[in-house]
Formats: structure tokens, sequence, C-alpha cells
């Protein structure tokens, strides 16, 4: 495929997606916040669904098809800048998928969380070379390095080079933990139900004359 018909690719299918977003109200800061604090479910469920799909659909790629998936160290590194990123989307208020669906709606706090996104991107950039991670070259070599705190590559197409099993299994698997998940809060919304019909028929029950 040429670039230009990439582009055109990746413009329809962005524009779908924003599309589905912005109408779903979709969210992944909210699929965790509004389950913690709120006991509301839906984008959780929504977010189970979609990684559901991605956990089969990524790995199967990898087994049948011919991709280049992304390797990078998995580390206290990782963790540190995964905790710091969602402290962020707590304060912004979404994630940065709906923080750009935000700002083409016209919401300001959405267009400034976006800018300083990009400047904190911008100022990363300029020490990434020498403060990754020390040192990077002898730390970061994808193989498990527990003095400095890597634990190496960590995707289904490492396992599935380590361990010579397919990587669509390990996807199965993650898959299937993501379903008992969805399943339980299922369980969990259906009780909830019972117990506020039981509730709403017993305030209409009429009271027995004297």
């Amino acid at each position: 495929m040429s670039v230009v018909g990439e582009c055109l690719v990746a413009f329809v299918f962005g524009s779908v997606v924003g599309l589905l977003v912005q109408r779903s109200r979709f969210c992944n800061t909210a699929a965790l916040r509004d389950a913690m604090l709120f006991k509301s479910y839906r984008n959780t469920k929504a977010l189970l669904v979609a990684m559901m799909i991605l956990s089969i659909g990524f790995p199967l790629f990898m087994t049948f098809g011919e991709g280049h998936p992304l390797r990078f160290d998995v580390g206290l590194n990782t963790v540190l800048g995964l905790f710091l990123f969602g402290v962020g989307m707590v304060l912004a208020g979404a994630c940065t998928v709906s923080t750009w669906v935000k700002a083409g709606e016209g919401n300001v706090g959405a267009v400034w969380a976006l800018i300083f996104t990009f400047i904190g991107m911008f100022l990363f950039s300029l020490v990434w070379s020498w403060n990754y991670w020390p040192p990077a070259p002898a730390s970061m070599t994808g193989q498990p390095n527990l003095e400095a705190l890597q634990l190496g590559f960590a995707n289904a197409q490492t396992l599935q080079e380590t361990f010579k099993i397919p990587a669509v299994v390990f996807g199965l698997v993650q898959a299937a933990v993501l379903y008992a998940i969805y399943r339980a809060i299922r369980r969990k919304e259906e009780a909830q139900q019972i117990k506020h019909d039981r509730i709403a028929a017993s305030h209409r029950q009429p009271v027995a004359a004297e």
C-alpha cells in the first residue's frame, strides 16, 4: 500500500473511532474511577470487552500474520511512568482519547491538558538519550536484569519465542481472565437490580386497613 493509501486508511479508521468514542462517551479513566467511586460499571464493561478483543486479535496476528510488534523493556521505570500517567489522567478528568474528543467539542480544560501533554513529551525527548534508565544500553537489553530493576521484554511475541507456544494461547488465557472479571461485574449488577426491584415493590404495596 502506498503512503497516500495508508494515510487515507488511517484517516477513515481514526474518524470512525473518534465518532464512536464521542457518541458513546467512552473513557479509560471513567472505566476505573466510576467503578471504584460510584459503583458504576458502564465504561468498565466496555473497556473489558475491548481488552478481550485485543487480547485475542493481536496475538492471533502475531501467530499467523506478519507483523512487527513493539518491543520495549518492562521494569520499575514502566511502573512509575504508568502511575504518573494515571495521576495525570485523574487530574485532567479524562484519558488521552477522551481528552482529544473534549478538546474537539470546545472544552478549554481539555485543550490545556493536551498542550501540557505535548510540552511534557517534548521535554522528555530532550533527556531521552542520557536519562532513560541508568545506564540504558547496559541495563535495558530485553533480558531480565534485576539489579537494574528491569524485567526485560514482556509481550505475547516474546513469550511465543521463549516458550515456543503460539502467542494466541497467551491471548486466550488473558481473555478468559478478563471475561471472568466481566461476568463478576454482571452478576453484581444483577444482584443490585434484584435488590432495587424488591425495594421498589415493597414501596408500592398498599398499606393494610386498620
